[in-house]
């Protein structure tokens, strides 16, 4: 799953790789938008927007980054193929704006 969310997010302009821990997280402006979870994608949005997706997305979950008690902007994308995260594109667009302008 790791070698597909890199060819994603690793061509996205200004984003790096590195590993926290136990956690290999995307960074842009060296703050900490994307993670590979242990089931999905990790990503840090907005919490009214991580909230909603949690009810509107079957395939979107809360989630705690390397098992760490997160904040309510962190949730998990959960899909069955990992290809299928390229449709999550918007989504990392939006993560990667967000922490970019300092998560307000």
């Amino acid at each position: 799953m790791k070698e597909q969310i890199d060819a994603l997010l690793l061509k996205l302009p200004g984003v790096s790789a590195r590993r926290i821990g136990s956690v290999d997280g995307y960074f842009a402006s060296d703050k900490m938008f994307a993670c590979v979870g242990d089931k999905g994608l990790g990503l840090r949005l907005p919490a009214a927007t991580a909230t909603e997706l949690q009810f509107s997305c079957q395939y979107i979950r809360a989630y705690s980054p390397g098992g760490v008690a997160s904040t309510r902007e962190w949730v998990q994308i959960v899909r069955e193929d990992p290809a299928d995260f390229a449709k999550d594109m918007d989504l990392v667009q939006e993560s990667l704006d967000y922490v970019k302008k300092g998560r307000r």
